[in-house]
């Protein structure tokens, strides 16, 4: 699943491409991945001008002129791939029917223009689309395109109106965004105290308690405040957490600024993997030296999830 750095980069790089475009044709070919119904996307997504692109937590929001939004969750192996125009024609297989105004001759976008993605880095990135993982297609009056692919079918793509948007279960539970500039290590540290009898891995990784830190930016900011992940939230004292608040922001801008991680699964919007794993100073580098005091790295599991320590720098109970 992506975290919230991949997703940003990715909303980041559309809001510099579709904003001011008018959407033409929507299609789709599973009805889980876009579960919306006929008339709704009739009336307030076909014709309907973006007007933003936003994100909250780890899922990705295109405002409409008809204040209606696209909510969109990548989950395990969704992408969006914009492609400026195509060229070539071809038919789509709807196995799930087509949507209104939609026409089975679908463009097919050449290998050679250019494309601006993220997601799952698999061939779709680079082949003609659409292809066998492509769930909805976008279309935009001036011939360009958004496709959402998704191998696994656990991603989706809903319609709904602009002011349920923060209604949703999702939205309700999840925490505050980490990198807002009014967010302030006294709310960070508020924010675990109900979760003092829990791991501070686990609590880190709780959508409720803070939005969008994942497993790689769990990892680096522990070894960056010099926390063991075991350690219980009620035992770690004010100073470290406000050490831990400096690098979860740290950690993330600067993935943010490298264009994500190259943990598999995404890429930037420019269809590129990010370089921040390039940087990581503790994630996936069992074996080698802690960059601060030369100890090896292990791998140990906390929270039913793989960390990576430094056994020297962070000690149990620290």
């Amino acid at each position: 699943m992506p975290e919230l750095p991949e997703v940003e980069t990715v909303k980041r790089g559309l809001h510099k491409l579709i904003i001011g475009k008018i959407i033409k044709t929507a299609v789709t070919d599973n009805p889980k991945s876009f579960p919306n119904a006929p008339a709704d996307v009739k009336h307030f997504l076909i014709n309907a001008t973006v007007i933003d692109v936003r994100r909250r937590a780890k899922v990705l929001l295109i405002d409409l002129s008809t204040n209606y939004t696209l909510v969109i969750h990548l989950k395990m192996t969704g992408q969006l791939v914009f492609v400026n125009k195509n060229i070539e024609y071809g038919k789509w297989n709807m196995e799930g029917g087509e949507m209104p105004n939609s026409n089975s001759q679908i463009p097919i976008a050449n290998e050679s223009e250019n494309r601006f993605a993220g997601g799952h880095p698999n061939d779709s990135l680079v082949n003609s689309l659409p292809d066998k993982s492509t769930r909805v297609i976008i279309e935009f009056t001036d011939g360009s395109h958004l496709y959402f692919n998704d191998q696994r079918k656990f991603g989706w793509v809903r319609l709904m109106p602009t002011v349920e948007v923060p209604n949703i279960d999702f939205m309700r539970r999840v925490g505050p965004e980490p990198l807002e500039p009014d967010f302030t290590a006294a709310q960070f540290a508020e924010r675990f105290k109900r979760r003092a009898r829990t791991t501070i891995k686990a609590a880190i990784l709780d959508q409720s308690v803070i939005a969008g830190v994942g497993n790689i930016y769990a990892d680096e900011s522990l070894w960056g405040a010099k926390i063991h992940p075991s350690t219980l939230v009620g035992h770690i004292p004010y100073s470290k957490f406000q050490s831990l608040y400096t690098e979860v922001r740290a950690v993330m801008n600067l993935s943010i600024e490298k264009g994500g991680s190259t943990n598999r699964n995404y890429v930037n919007a420019e269809g590129k993997k990010g370089s921040y794993m390039d940087f990581a100073r503790v994630f996936r580098r069992e074996g080698l030296a802690c960059p601060r005091c030369g100890t090896e790295i292990i791998k140990i599991r906390v929270a039913g999830r793989g960390t990576h320590i430094c056994p020297s720098c962070q000690l149990v109970g620290k």
